[in-house]
C-alpha cells in the first residue's frame, strides 16, 4: 500500500514500525534499517511501513543547488514493497512540515499513526525544524509517547560510511562496479524502447533506444549492460548513454542505446529492465563514420570479454 501523506490514512489494526528516512537509492545502509523494522514487524505480528519524503527537502531550501536523487519516488515504492514493506508513506516535504520541533515530531506521528509501536532509523538521522534532533533525542523525545527507537548503526564498505552522497559520486565518475556494490543490487531502471533513427543498424549495431533522463545522471560513455522484459530471462548488451557527439544533429537530452549481443525480435514499445554492470570508456566524438563503426566493434568486443569473465 502506498500513501501521500501522513493524513488520513487507513491502516490495519496492528502495531506498526516504521523506518522513516529519505532512503534515496535504498542502498545496503537503507535496506539495514527497513529490514529491522520488517523483521520486528514479523515476530510481534504487526505491520512495516516506511514514511519517506519528496521532494528532497534540499529542493525547498536550496533549489538551485538541491540534491539530485538516485532513484525516483515511483521506484523507490517498488522497491520498498518488494523488500517486503506493507506500506509506504511519502510525505510532501513543505516548509510546515519543516517547521516541527524535533521534541514534537514523535507525538505528531503518533497523533496520525495511532498503531505505531517503534520508529527505525539509521544512527546519523536528522529530523525537526532546522534538524536539530538526532538518535539520541529521537528515544528521549518518543518515550514520552509511548514509543520504541531502533536506531542502526552505518554500513562501511571499504572502511567508509555507505551513502547517497558517495554513490552519487561514483555513478558521475563511471564507478558503475563500485555503485553497485554500495547499493547491494545493480542500478538501472525500467522503460519503454522508442524509434530511433536506425544509424545503428545502417552501421551493423541495432540497437534499442530510450529517452531516460534521471535527476542524477551516470557518467556518459559506453557501458556493459544487461537486459529483459519484466520477469523474462536476462540478455546481456552493449550499450551508450549520452548525447551522441558523432551524429550532426543538435542533440540536447541524453539517449541510452542499448545493442545486445544476441539477435533480438524485441523493438519499439517493448518494456524493458536495464541494469548497469561495468563502464568500458567515456563518450567520444569520431568525424568518421568508419571510425565510429570500429570502436563500437571493439566496444561489443569489451563487453563480451567481461561477460564471459563475470
Amino acid at each position: 500500500m502506498s500513501y501521500a501523506s501522513l493524513d488520513n490514512l487507513r491502516l490495519p489494526s496492528k502495531p506498526l514500525h516504521l523506518a522513516v528516512g529519505m532512503f534515496d537509492g535504498v542502498h545496503l545502509g537503507h535496506q539495514a534499517v527497513i529490514e529491522s523494522a520488517i523483521h520486528s514487524a514479523r515476530r510481534t505480528g504487526g505491520i512495516a511501513g516506511v514514511l519517506t519524503f519528496w521532494p528532497h527537502p534540499s529542493k525547498l531550501f536550496r533549489p538551485e543547488e538541491a540534491t539530485r536523487l538516485l532513484m525516483p519516488l515511483e521506484a523507490k515504492e517498488i522497491f520498498l514493497n518488494e523488500l517486503g514493506v506493507s506500506c509506504v508513506i511519502a510525505q510532501e516535504f513543505t516548509r510546515e512540515f519543516a517547521a516541527i520541533e524535533a521534541k514534537d515530531f514523535p507525538a505528531y506521528l503518533k497523533e496520525r499513526l495511532p498503531t505505531l509501536s517503534a520508529i527505525y532509523v539509521g544512527e546519523n538521522f536528522r529530523f525537526g525544524k532546522g534538524r536539530n534532533g538526532d538518535a539520541e533525542q529521537l528515544v528521549e523525545y518518543s518515550r514520552a509517547c509511548g514509543l520504541h527507537v531502533v536506531s542502526a548503526e552505518r554500513i562501511k564498505f571499504d572502511g567508509e560510511p555507505i551513502s547517497s552522497t558517495r554513490i552519487r559520486a561514483c555513478l558521475s565518475a563511471g564507478e558503475i562496479a563500485q555503485a553497485n556494490a554500495l547499493l547491494g543490487y545493480a542500478y538501472g531502471f525500467t522503460g519503454a524502447v522508442v524509434p530511433g533513427r536506425q544509424l545503428g543498424r545502417e552501421l551493423g549495431f541495432p540497437t534499442l533506444n530510450f529517452h531516460w533522463e534521471p535527476e542524477l545522471k551516470p557518467r556518459y560513455g559506453v557501458y556493459a549492460v544487461r537486459v529483459r522484459e519484466v520477469g523474462g530471462e536476462w540478455l546481456n548488451a552493449v550499450a551508450n548513454y549520452g548525447l551522441r557527439p558523432s551524429i550532426t544533429e543538435a542533440v540536447k537530452h541524453p539517449l541510452l542505446e542499448v545493442h545486445l549481443l544476441a539477435p533480438t525480435r524485441l523493438g519499439p514499445g517493448a518494456v524493458l529492465q536495464v541494469e548497469w554492470l561495468h563502464f568500458l570508456r567515456e563518450e567520444k566524438k569520431f568525424d568518421d563514420l568508419g571510425d565510429l563503426k570500429a570502436q563500437i566493434g571493439q566496444d561489443r568486443d569489451g563487453a563480451e570479454a567481461y561477460f564471459r569473465q563475470a
